[in-house]
Parts: structure tokens; C-alpha cells; sequence
């Protein structure tokens, strides 16, 4: 891990052996050449229209084609050679079989012509057409989409030190609170931690953009909350929200790197421009018990709401049982917020007693003590 939080696992030519996954052309092109064949690998949304003959000249037997454009007489010879070809779906505003995560180019792309012209919405309109419209060829396309995910996230993550950070995406831009949120996301992505949030607004972009401003001097990140502070939410326009989020990236090009799992469940909430990679899913329980499950070197749950509160017991369950192993540190940030307005602390407390989670646990009074918090457990 690199200190100012870079990720790694970003994909390259390489051939991934361990899990035969090919998701790049660049891939494709090493595997093909070493001459071995194709045989036991899975192709996820590689395009091989311009790969006719290498694939006519290939052996292809066992091997998957997930998402794949090909000529139509390439997918006819792969499958009489005995592969799978899972085509690709005409018509759809995201690809349900893609190899890597979201960016937030990606996401974005399009917004000069303002947010609901970006593939972030147009995913999320497509959600609420069919959401609840009883198609299983619709649901079956959101759970092989939210599978892939899953598999591009654990490929990111490994070897990664990560650290959740968790809060309510009503934190405003331009407060004391968005500003700490900032820092904190910056302390622990010097420390070599990678940061991941739940993606959205408030809290969550807060952090990631703190990771993105670790390899950069205190000015930077001053004079960025300073720029975002002119669009303090996402309400009413997430155009108007997003925007000066971008000029940071291009006023700063080359950020720390951090995760983004935020989910079209919650639509209305757009993902953040600050997490370099986003693991974006349209079931939220796949997206809430993944991100914290990833979070294997904590957790930090600031000030939130109902959301927060349910994400602090969410982690506890597994800590109390140890079901996923030993249990990992919990950091709650604001003695009077998780004490007196919602009193979540003394259950955990409780809850911990006797049991092996009880001295991972930590409550803190203020967003800068809770990376030294995190260190002392």
C-alpha cells in the first residue's frame, strides 16, 4: 500500500492466472500469446469484433464469453468449439457483466449537459422502471450486474488495508463537520489505509475527498473546501453539486486514491466524484453488508441518522459473533451525538461485554482523534 492511499489491484496486461479472468483487450491480447489457448478463462465485456481471426485460430473450448461483442460469425464458431457466449443486452444503460469498477469519469460522463444526461442517471431511471415491474429477465440482469461488481471489488481490494468510513450524506459542504470529515479521510489514507465509503454526498464525499487530497499540502485541501463550499448540497441541483467537484479534480489532477460503494437503491443521492474507484449496486443489502464486510482494518461511523445507526449494528453482529473472524475496531465520533441524540453507544457497550469485540471498540469526542483511535486498537 502506497501512504497516500492509492488502491491497489488496477488492471493491467498481465494474465490473472489465479482467478482466469480476462477483463481488457490489453489482457486478452497476453493470454492469447503465450499460446496456451483460452480454455478455463472467462471474457468479461472485452470487445473482439477486431479479434476474428485470433479467435478462429484460438482454442476456445471451456472457455466464457461474458458480454463479449464479436462478430456473428466469431460467436457462432466460438460456441460450435465449445464455449459459452453470453451476448451482449441491447438497450441497456449499464453492462451487466463488466469487469472493472465505475469511475467517476464514467458516471458522469455527459453532465456539461446537465446530470439526468449521465449514465449514473440513466442507470437509476432504468432501476425505477423495472424495480418492481416483476421481470425476472430485469432482476436477473441486476444480479449478475451487482455480482460483477462484487468480483471487481474483491479483485481492487486485495492485500488492502481498508478502513469504512460511515456517516449521513446530509453533511453539508462548507460546515466544520464536512471540513473534519475531510481530514480524517486524509489521516488515514497517509497512514496507508484505503478509504471506503458508501459513495454518496455529505459524510461519505467528504472522506473520499480527503483521501484524494493526501498527497497534496494543506492548502489544496483548504482551497477545495472553500470551492465545493459554493454547493453545499446535492439539493436542489446535482448538476450545480457536482460541477465544482470535477474543477477540483482538474484544478488537482492525481489524487490519493479511495473506494465509493454507493447504490441506485438510493438513487437520489448521487455517487461522489472523489472515490476513484466505485463499486455501484442496485440491491442496497448486497452494497451495506459488502462494504462493511471489505472493512477489515475498521470502521469509523461519524454523526448520521437512521442509516449510521443501522451500519453500527450491522458491524457489530459479526464482531459480537465473531462470524467473520476477529472482530475489527468500531470508532463512533461524537460522545454527545451517539450518548444523548441517539444513544447507540451504551447498547454496543452492552453488547460487548465479556465478549472478545470489547476492546475494539472506541468512542471519540472529536473527528480528529479517531484515526489515533483506530491505531491504539
Amino acid at each position: 500500500m502506497h501512504s497516500t492511499g492509492e488502491v491497489s489491484g488496477a488492471a493491467d496486461a498481465r494474465p490473472k492466472r489465479a482467478d482466469r479472468e480476462i477483463e481488457s483487450l490489453a489482457e486478452f491480447d497476453a493470454v492469447v500469446a503465450e499460446g496456451a489457448g483460452l480454455s478455463g478463462f472467462r471474457v468479461q465485456s472485452v470487445d473482439l469484433t477486431g479479434r476474428a481471426d485470433v479467435l478462429s485460430a484460438t482454442d476456445v473450448e471451456g472457455a466464457v464469453f461474458l458480454g463479449c461483442p464479436m462478430t456473428a460469425e466469431s460467436a457462432a464458431r466460438v460456441r460450435a468449439s465449445g464455449a459459452l457466449v453470453f451476448p451482449p443486452v441491447p438497450g441497456l444503460p449499464f453492462d451487466p457483466y463488466r469487469g472493472l469498477l465505475y469511475t467517476p469519469d464514467e458516471l458522469f460522463d455527459g453532465l456539461a449537459k446537465g446530470y439526468e444526461a449521465t449514465p449514473d442517471a440513466g442507470a437509476y431511471a432504468w432501476f425505477q422502471r423495472t424495480k418492481s415491474d416483476g421481470d425476472i429477465f430485469a432482476s436477473m440482469l441486476r444480479a449478475v450486474h451487482d455480482d460483477a461488481v462484487s468480483d471487481a471489488l474483491d479483485e481492487l481490494l486485495v492485500g488492502a488495508r481498508v478502513v469504512g468510513v460511515m456517516g449521513g450524506h446530509a453533511m453539508a459542504r462548507g460546515t466544520d463537520e464536512y471540513a473534519g470529515a475531510a481530514r480524517l479521510g486524509r489521516s488515514l489514507a497517509r497512514a496507508g489505509f484505503t478509504v471506503a465509503t458508501g459513495g454518496g454526498p455529505g459524510a461519505m464525499e467528504a472522506a473520499n475527498l480527503g483521501a484524494y487530497a493526501a498527497p497534496f499540502d494543506d492548502t489544496m485541501l483548504q482551497e477545495s473546501l472553500e470551492l465545493l463550499g459554493k454547493a453545499p448540497s446535492f439539493r436542489p441541483s446535482v448538476t450545480d453539486w457536482a460541477v465544482p467537484a470535477f474543477e477540483v479534480r482538474s484544478r488537482w489532477p492525481g489524487g490519493g486514491g479511495s473506494v465509493g460503494i454507493p447504490t441506485w437503491f438510493y438513487g437520489h443521492e448521487p455517487p461522489n466524484a472523489f472515490a476513484e474507484h466505485i463499486a455501484k449496486y442496485f440491491a442496497n443489502a448486497t452494497r451495506e453488508d459488502g462494504l462493511l464486510a471489505r472493512s477489515n482494518a475498521g470502521v469509523v461511523f461519524l454523526p448520521g441518522a437512521a442509516g449510521t445507526v443501522q451500519e453500527i449494528f450491522d458491524n457489530a453482529t459479526p464482531n459480537y459473533y465473531e462470524s467473520r473472524g476477529e472482530p475489527t475496531p468500531m470508532v463512533l465520533v461524537d460522545r454527545a451525538h451517539w450518548t444523548e441524540r441517539l444513544p447507540a453507544w451504551p447498547l454496543l457497550t452492552s453488547l460487548a461485554r465479556e465478549r472478545a469485540m470489547a476492546d475494539r471498540i472506541a468512542l471519540v469526542d472529536s473527528v480528529d482523534e479517531a484515526a489515533e483511535a483506530l491505531a491504539g486498537m
